[in-house]
């Protein structure tokens, strides 16, 4: 089954889906919103059908999204704990990961223990996935949208608040707060669905939206105090390094949304935020405004992802990769301003 951005037949994925006794969900490493909501919503549908379900991922559940965690629903992979449970799956459903190998230990267990895995994405993915069932909509605003109209194919019983609790999650933080271009009426309709189901919309986006810790605030002020600006402003860049986060206790959940904080700046039509990783390797994040496609950019560094919203991993220190990320990006910036001409 290879829905690679095609008509998506969700009776056919649910015949797969309902064939599985025990299932387990996982998503990308560092996990957000649409990724935790996705599993999160399908989890509970699954729970209430008596499956042997659980969710295992690589990463820590980042604390602003922790409220999804309902009765500690959400794991994070120990072998002692998980690896026989795992052996014994019948299937493995992965979530937004935009590349197989993002699911980091778990991908290396799915292939270990030859268990048939089914991706459910809406980031574009190459015909060699690695996927035995591969359902991607590059289309849908989120993939909690995807797993919205599954759901509606699979259930016969309303969505219950749980359920909707990690739907709205996904699409409201994949679509900016219904704020960026990917926003469509199924969005909304969606998140109207949620509101007559009671879901505390407000409380939601204070969680994850006004809920900054000392220690974030500290790094995204010096982020800011560092920001570089060139393109006659249109493009803006900063980094972040381990010294600064060492400096203020910091980890990698205190650096969500730092490269949409430089994208709201009057002006700037693209921002890049350079993350030190560790000794011998960075991490970039790209997000656009919407005259500039990005992931191209993301994909020169071995990345990928939206075309507005796009990252990598370079493999290289920080001193020796910043010049050439920053560059690379500016010549590509102009590339396509000369096509725009």
């Amino acid at each position: 089954m290879n829905y690679n951005n095609s008509d998506i037949d969700w009776g056919k994925v649910n015949e797969v889906i309902s064939l599985a006794n025990r299932i387990f969900l996982t998503t990308h490493e560092n996990p957000d919103g649409d990724g935790l909501g996705s599993e999160v919503a399908l989890f509970h549908h699954l729970d209430e059908l008596g499956k042997d379900i659980k969710i295992i991922n690589y990463s820590q559940t980042p604390l602003m999204l922790d409220f999804l965690n309902v009765n500690n629903c959400i794991e994070t992979f120990e072998e002692s704990n998980h690896l026989e449970w795992i052996k014994g799956a019948d299937l493995a459903i992965v979530f937004d990961v935009g590349d197989f190998r993002r699911t980091r230990d778990i991908k290396s267990l799915i292939d270990n223990f030859s268990i048939p895995v089914m991706n459910i994405d809406h980031h574009p993915h190459p015909d060699d996935h690695g996927f035995t069932y591969n359902i991607v909509d590059t289309k849908s605003a989120a993939t909690g949208c995807m797993v919205r109209s599954y759901l509606k194919e699979a259930r016969d019983k309303p969505l219950t608040r749980e359920i909707c609790d990690g739907i709205y999650t996904a699409v409201m933080t994949d679509t900016g707060c219904f704020r960026y271009s990917n926003t469509d009426t199924y969005c909304h309709s969606i998140a109207i669905e949620c509101l007559e189901k009671g879901v505390n919309t407000n409380l939601i986006y204070q969680k994850i939206y006004e809920n900054s810790s000392k220690k974030r605030v500290s790094v995204l002020g010096e982020m800011i105090s560092n920001i570089g600006y060139d393109l006659e402003g249109k493009f803006a860049w900063s980094v972040v390094m381990n010294s600064t986060m060492q400096k203020h206790n910091a980890t990698k959940n205190d650096l969500e949304g730092f490269a949409d904080f430089i994208r709201s700046i009057q002006g700037v039509e693209v921002a890049l935020v350079i993350y030190e990783a560790d000794l011998n390797s960075c991490r970039i994040n790209l997000r656009s405004k919407g005259r500039f496609t990005v992931n191209n950019i993301a994909k020169s560094f071995g990345g990928g992802g939206h075309a507005f919203a796009s990252g990598a991993v370079v493999n290289e220190p920080l001193n020796d990769a910043k010049k050439m990320i920053i560059n690379n990006t500016k010549d590509m910036i102009l590339d396509q301003m000369r096509t725009l001409q």
